[in-house]
């Protein structure tokens, strides 16, 4: 068991009082942490507003070198913080390495990214002027992060806000706080001046609102549920703060009947239990049309039998998911693999279909190891049925047709298509966000494209007479 501590201006406060157990051994405590309220966040702040002129000031090449840095001591430690990941989190082992890798190399990109030339310059119409464009960092940034990618998306948000000279406040889920703590550690230990990352672990309903509420943040990044984003968006939006919100799914698969059953029930499977389903990403469901559809579902109850996966993240997350099934059954679904009661916080990967289109289960988030496979009776049919959700984060389409393939990318109303692809995961030097509920559609994350949130821009004449 590990006390984890708010890091305010350089200094491990708070007096731990939550303790956060293990999914797959709920006897075993992984961590107690604080339950802060309003004060620490206006310590947090403060300590961020008198850190961050200085760091700004700091040359981005040696802001970058602190990253960098970071990502070796992270790199080096690699076995021990997945360790942790996998269990706080419940991910599988193998699943937590590649997690802490993947923010590994985001400190790595954007670290590097400290000797790239920052702005532009552009020609004038008046003689003796050059125009040149900066890039100014907005001053301090907020950042609430999810528990289901506890070390890759805080790195993701926390990497880009640095490089640009900004310094940060960090909410962590309260269910994983001890990847935050490993992140933080490295960056503290590579040299970040104190204030500059400042952590606050306590209820989203607290420190969050706190965070929102105070004209001391210019811009807030979130990843989490709808309900909550549009909350926040509210709040922000009456003081004109930035505020980028990468929100909930409910991605679809289009399976065409060129495609190759056993490929796309492989491609499925990964998208839907990989991560035991708990991934924004993850696709929960399927459209098939009818010369493809017998097959595939035979191929995907093959392939969910065969999965490893980790537990359901917690007690909660399992109730939700199992009262998903349930209505599903009341529904009168059929199940095709699953459908049997939790092991512990342990779900069996669960395919079903035989519902309508309306059903809620095909509608609604789960964020648990649970697909639905309908029924289409063309690829104009599935298009419509993918893109006929309050959602638009990912879709994807397996199939040989190259035409049926661009015209899907062209027209699903998603941030991200995917092509005999899983739905899944994103290369960290590429735009990521989605549309409708699944975003604030406004700021992407990830790449270069993810500075834009962090800095405004500033357009200079320099007259040379």
């Amino acid at each position: 068991m590990t006390d984890v501590l708010n890091l305010i201006g350089g200094a491990r406060v708070g007096e731990p009082e939550i303790a956060r157990r293990n999914p797959a051994d709920p006897g075993e405590v992984v961590a107690v942490t604080p339950s802060s309220d309003a004060s620490a966040v206006d310590a947090a702040l403060t300590a961020a507003v008198e850190a961050q002129a200085a760091w700004a000031a700091t040359p981005a090449p040696a802001r970058g070198a602190i990253l960098l840095d970071a990502a070796d001591l992270l790199r080096s430690r690699q076995a021990e913080v997945a360790a942790d990941l996998s269990r706080e989190e419940g991910k599988t082992l193998a699943e937590a390495t590649g997690e802490v890798r993947r923010a590994v190399d985001v400190l790595r990109f954007f670290g590097s990214l400290g000797w790239r030339t920052s702005g532009e310059v552009l020609p004038s119409a008046l003689p003796g002027t050059t125009i040149f464009t900066r890039h100014e960092p907005l001053g301090v940034a907020a950042l609430i992060t999810p528990w289901n990618f506890p070390i890759a998306i805080p790195a993701w948000k926390l990497a880009p806000a640095l490089i640009s000279g900004n310094a940060v406040v960090v909410k962590p889920a309260e269910l994983t706080p001890l990847s935050v703590a490993h992140l933080s550690d490295a960056l503290v230990e590579a040299g970040l001046p104190a204030g500059v990352l400042n952590v606050v672990h306590g209820p989203g309903s607290v420190i969050g609102d706190a965070l929102a509420r105070d004209h001391r943040v210019a811009a807030l990044s979130f990843t989490g549920s709808t309900r909550v984003g549009l909350g926040l968006h509210r709040i922000l939006g009456e003081r004109r703060a930035r505020v980028q919100l990468e929100m909930g799914g409910k991605n679809a698969y289009l399976i065409l009947d060129d495609a190759d059953a056993h490929a796309a029930a492989r491609v499925v499977a990964a998208s839907a239990f990989g991560l035991t389903g708990q991934a924004c990403t993850a696709t929960s469901r399927v459209y098939c049309t009818p010369g493809v559809r017998e097959a595939f579902l035979g191929a995907l109850a093959k392939e969910a039998e065969s999965v490893t996966m980790g537990p359901v993240v917690s007690e909660q997350q399992l109730a939700a998911d199992v009262a998903a099934i349930d209505t599903a059954r009341a529904e009168g679904a059929e199940f095709v693999a699953g459908g049997r009661p939790p092991v512990g916080q342990f779900l069996p990967p669960t395919v079903l279909t035989g519902l309508g289109h309306d059903s809620s289960v095909v509608r609604e988030e789960i964020f648990g190891p649970v697909v639905a496979v309908l029924g289409v009776e063309s690829y104009e049919e599935g298009l419509d049925r993918v893109n006929d959700s309050r959602y638009g984060l990912t879709a994807g389409i397996c199939t040989q047709n190259l035409a049926a393939a661009h015209h899907f990318a062209a027209h699903a109303q998603v941030g991200v298509v995917k092509v005999n692809r899983p739905t899944t995961g994103l290369d960290l030097n590429v735009p990521f966000g989605g549309v409708k509920d699944s975003s604030s559609n406004t700021f992407r994350e990830q790449g270069t494209a993810a500075l834009d949130f962090y800095t405004w821009s500033k357009t200079v004449y320099m007259g040379h007479e």
